[in-house]
């Protein structure tokens, strides 16, 4: 476990856990907004689980932190961070299976996740890109206190379609005040 809240356990993906990602990765209303395909095969599955499990956290680039329930162990989704600018800055990105969306888990763990960027390492950015069409990740992100700060036009080709992008971002002081449960 590296992270947790109430509900959540945000620790390092496990060999075994590769069946879940798979599962919930290959779902299309998942993989909609995200960088993969529906079905995502169990080998990528397998592949991704792997590779993500031997990053350090700390270190510029991706890391990934999956999502378990502490109720029952189930993992549930997870969350991206890529740290880069010398560690200054990192972007961030979510992902929760169907069955656990809708019930304040998104919001708990990317709320954890940010915390522990700004208030706990001392990043000063964090900040988020997505398809403008996923409207309730931006709901999400500006019920949390992100601020919209770009809306690029057709700026992708994502899925073989031109998507406009839309970009939410943090600072460590803005952070410290918006980050108190509504």
């Amino acid at each position: 476990m590296l992270l947790q809240t109430d509900r959540l356990l945000l620790r390092r993906f496990r060999a075994d856990d590769a069946p879940v990602v798979c599962a919930y990765r290959s779902d299309p209303d998942v993989a909609r907004y995200q960088g993969w395909d529906a079905p995502f095969p169990i080998e990528a599955a397998e592949r991704f689980v792997a590779a993500v499990a031997e990053r350090d956290p700390r270190e510029e680039g991706w890391f990934q932190y999956a999502l378990e329930r502490r109720a029952d162990g189930a993992l549930i989704g997870d969350v991206g961070v890529n740290r880069h600018d010398e560690g200054r800055q990192a972007e961030l990105g979510f992902t929760l299976a169907t069955a656990f969306q809708r019930q304040g888990y998104a919001a708990e763990a990317v709320r954890r996740v940010v915390d522990h960027l700004l208030l706990e390492e001392g990043l000063h950015r964090v900040y988020a890109s997505l398809d403008a069409r996923n409207d309730r990740s931006a709901a999400l992100l500006a019920r949390l206190g992100f601020r919209r700060e770009a809306y690029e036009v057709e700026s992708a080709f994502w899925k073989g379609e031109w998507t406009d992008d839309v970009r939410y971002a943090v600072l460590a002081r803005e952070w410290s005040r918006s980050s108190e449960p509504a």
